[in-house]
């Protein structure tokens, strides 16, 4: 980071977010809320508090209908050209992976490397093998998304997240309909991302925002907490993490 350079990530200012299928009507309210470089948010909320509208708004995927939102600086929307390196620091994975059905595995991880970065097709196909072995999907590099399951599904939405090695990731309810198994991985694999992890240049740690129906699987792992509920984000002190209930 630069001398007197802002390590604030995500800064959001008297914030409302408006719902994906139709931006005017307003879902959460008056939002300050604030990502610093190294936070691991997890931020909770029962099905339709907003969660997924929040998350997309914080990756700059919407804009905010009434105050401001900034991202590394910068005000939304930042889909201008010039500003594409900016959005690039930052990865999403959707709830589901949001896949293309007629890719395979593998060709579905490579898009990101192959729009924006000039790098060779070996060296892109060797990165896309260290990011499905990384992700424990190497027997489904052939297959398409039709063939896996949901929680697989998900695992190939990181991996592709993760391809560019950005800075901050945003996962929208990761843990959602995850059996026990899928869950442990999870919670492991992220908590090596906000620490440090190989698959980063340096083993960089990532910054990350996870969005999730239940924090509780969260409390060892996350670093910040947050709830949605009843139109407004309430930032969480970590002792009163065990009053919430799973769904907020």
């Amino acid at each position: 980071m630069k001398p007197g350079a802002s390590s604030n990530i995500i800064e959001m200012t008297g914030v409302a977010v408006g719902a994906l299928h139709d931006p005017n009507t307003v879902v959460v309210e008056d939002v300050n809320w604030t990502v610093t470089a190294g936070d691991f948010w997890a931020v909770g909320g029962r099905t339709g508090s907003g969660k997924s509208d929040f998350l997309m708004l914080a990756a700059g995927l919407l804009t905010p209908p009434r105050g401001q939102c900034r991202i590394f600086g910068d005000a939304l929307p930042i889909f201008e050209e010039a500003r594409l390196a900016q959005r690039l620091r930052l990865g999403f994975v959707f709830d589901g992976g949001h896949l293309f059905n007629n890719l395979t595995i593998a060709e579905n991880v490579a898009l990101p490397l192959q729009y924006h970065s000039t790098a060779p097709p070996a060296e892109i196909a060797a990165r896309v093998e260290q990011l499905l072995a990384a992700t424990e999907l190497t027997s489904w590099t052939n297959s398409t998304p039709g063939t896996m399951g949901r929680n697989w599904q998900k695992r190939v939405g990181l991996a592709r997240a993760l391809a560019l090695a950005p800075e901050v990731l945003l996962l929208d309810n990761p843990l959602g309909g995850a059996d026990a198994r899928h869950a442990a991985w999870w919670l492991e694999f992220l908590g090596q991302l906000a620490t440090g992890h190989e698959l980063l240049p340096g083993k960089r740690a990532v910054t990350l925002v996870v969005t999730a129906d239940d924090l509780h699987p969260w409390q060892h792992r996350a670093r910040q907490f947050a709830v949605l509920r009843e139109g407004r984000l309430e930032v969480l002190a970590k002792e009163k993490l065990a009053a919430e209930t799973p769904n907020g």
